[in-house]
């Protein structure tokens, strides 16, 4: 099973959220739902980047390098 890693963008407070699932559509429900803590402040969130991994260890690897090289940016 494949597993992503994924960048959302909320417009309305010009913040970038990176995270990671096997679920890209269903995460993004959820975040737009209220139902994640950290993001329910900041709906609504857009899609900007998904990039697909064939390993959790992958995908998250992948997801803390986005972070540490955004870090400054973001």
């Amino acid at each position: 099973m494949s597993y992503y890693v994924y960048i959302l963008y909320s417009e309305v407070q010009d913040k970038y959220y990176i995270g990671s699932t096997q679920d890209v559509t269903e995460r993004l429900v959820r975040h737009n739902s209220g139902k994640e803590k950290y993001t329910s402040k900041y709906i609504p969130w857009n899609l900007v980047l998904s990039l697909e991994k064939e390993t959790r260890s992958e995908a998250y690897q992948l997801e803390i390098k986005i972070k540490i090289l955004t870090e400054k940016s973001f």
